[in-house]
């Protein structure tokens, strides 16, 4: 069936099976691996993409549901140059990659998390990544990078 959306700005057709996943259709049809597939059942948060605005689990989304949308993945998100973006750097700064596994699901959270509110607290942190899983930060880290990048915007912005 042919599946047509968006992806990181890219207006994309493709012919895919109507049964694959959203998640499988980035990995193994568009070649992008940065989403992770952590669990296959949408415990983990690994495969994390923002559609349409929402983040999701895209091992959970069939991809002719996401026909005709917009999708961000990990490969989305950068700074102008193509090095890291502001909260992407954060998450070196504050030591809060580890394997790399739920990396890529803890940014598009997080990016999500500050496309809606971009002041933040660090409860309502904490919730935006309740749906993500880390094995290796014990999270402190996550939680501080996107505080001091939801920090480093509003200064940007006021």
């Amino acid at each position: 069936m042919l599946i047509q959306l968006t992806v990181n700005g890219e207006t994309i057709a493709v012919e895919a099976p109507p049964d694959i996943t959203l998640l499988d259709l980035l990995r193994d049809y568009l070649n992008l691996t940065g989403t992770k597939e952590g669990c296959a059942v949408g415990e983990c948060g690994a495969c994390s993409v923002i559609m349409d605005g929402r983040l999701v689990n895209s091992c959970l989304v069939l991809a002719p549901q996401a026909d005709g949308s917009e999708i961000v993945t990990i490969e989305g998100i950068h700074a102008p140059d193509g090095g890291p973006n502001d909260l992407q750097q954060n998450f070196i700064d504050y030591g809060a990659v580890q394997c790399g596994i739920c990396i890529p699901g803890m940014i598009m959270a997080g990016e999500a998390l500050l496309m809606h509110n971009p002041h933040p607290t660090r409860q309502e942190i904490r919730m935006a990544l309740a749906g993500n899983l880390c094995r290796c930060t014990g999270y402190q880290q996550i939680v501080d990078a996107i505080e001091a990048t939801a920090k480093q915007r509003q200064g940007e912005m006021g």
